[in-house]
């Protein structure tokens, strides 16, 4: 990110115990964390809370990774990819847990992953084989319950949803951590004894500082460059529809695809992005024909009777994707007390929370983020 001289000449200097760079909804929770330990905290962000991807995602709290379960286990290894799954419980039941304290809405309405080949079904068997082999609760249906196409489901009944933006202010609002917003963070420096987070309203100065930019991490520590890379993801809401035609969390084609129909009756579907991966790179936001017009297709498809209704809103979040999947936890090499928390592949909602304990952890106590750790990969 770049800053002109004009825009942070009267840039206020600033002093915290600890400072967290971006208010998702990890850097929301990581401030929420630091400040329950008694400490000085102050919660940072180029807009305000909830603006970026943690605002403009699905709402899904969902158990799992980007990879259906067995695909995982061959990937990490048995033991990582448990681990990981656990993780997303852990932080779904958090979640649930926080939304209720702080009343926000929230359902468990549970999750189904939706084939939409027979090789996807195929796959999808092995994945309920392999998550009961472990005691995870699913159910495995061959065909569609609904009559609406699809080859097969798998239903994970203690997921659900939860409005997303009401979720990561409340927990911002409530963490005890001074707010400073807008605030365009353009450097993370090392300094004697902690670090300087340099910004267009604020300069701070504390002992440490956590960074939660998710996508937007390598504009500002470019150790990350190649290591989170930015994708667009899409998504549109109709008007509320008169009747009900899907009670869940919807994910098919391999998760490229997911809808879920509001308590007042709106659709929200989003993805579309498979046939468009290239051009969905980058930070622009900004809705595209293409992927719009896939999403379309796909309502109509499976959903007639929504595809035909008016949309209210189109939009675009940039995620952060990883080269093997996982989330990076791990020190700054150019500033040991800066830790990032970061790359969450399309699952922030899904696994930010309990990330965030463990990029706290790290940063107070030097406990490693295990699985999560940066240093699988060479930072720079």
């Amino acid at each position: 990110m770049t800053v002109s001289w004009w825009q942070r000449s009267d840039c206020q200097a600033l002093a915290a115990d600890y400072v967290v760079v971006g208010a998702g909804i990890v850097g929301s929770y990581a401030a929420f964390c630091l400040a329950q330990t008694g400490a000085d905290v102050l919660l940072t962000d180029m807009r305000e809370p909830a603006a970026g991807a943690s605002g403009r995602n699905a709402g899904f709290l969902l158990s799992g990774l980007v990879q259906y379960y067995h695909e995982a286990v061959e990937q990490y290894g048995h033991a990582t990819a448990r681990e990981a799954w656990q993780l997303s419980v852990e932080t779904r039941e958090l979640a649930f847990s926080l939304a209720q304290q702080l009343g926000v809405p929230a359902e468990r309405c549970g999750s189904f992953l939706l084939a939409t080949t027979r090789r996807e079904a195929r796959a999808l068997e092995r994945a309920s084989r392999a998550l009961e082999a472990d005691g995870w609760p699913v159910a495995f249906q061959r065909g569609d319950p609904w009559g609406r196409g699809f080859a097969a489901t798998l239903h994970k009944p203690d997921d659900g949803v939860v409005h997303p933006v009401k979720l990561v202010r409340a927990i911002a609002k409530h963490s005890g951590a001074q707010l400073v917003a807008p605030n365009e963070v353009w450097a993370i420096e090392a300094r004697p004894g902690g670090v300087r987070v340099r910004g267009s309203k604020a300069e701070v100065e504390a002992k440490g500082a956590i960074v939660a930019l998710n996508a937007y991490a390598p504009l500002v520590c470019p150790a990350l460059a190649g290591l989170v890379r930015p994708v667009r993801g899409q998504m549109l809401s109709t008007v509320p529809l008169p009747s009900r035609v899907f009670d869940g969390a919807g994910y098919a084609n391999w998760g490229y695809e997911y809808f879920h129909q509001l308590p007042d009756g709106r659709f929200l579907m989003g993805g579309g992005r498979r046939r468009f991966r290239r051009q969905e790179t980058g930070w622009e936001d900004l809705t595209t024909p293409g992927v719009q017009g896939a999403l379309t297709q796909f309502l109509e498809r499976y959903f007639p009777e929504v595809a035909g209704q008016p949309i209210e809103s189109r939009w675009s979040g940039t995620m952060g994707f990883t080269p093997d999947g996982l989330p990076l936890v791990g020190r700054l090499p150019d500033v040991p007390q800066a830790v990032v928390a970061v790359g969450f592949n399309g699952h922030g909602m899904g696994l930010g929370l309990k990330v965030a304990e463990r990029a706290v952890d790290l940063l107070l106590n030097g406990t490693s983020p295990g699985f999560l750790d940066s240093a699988r990969f060479q930072l720079e």
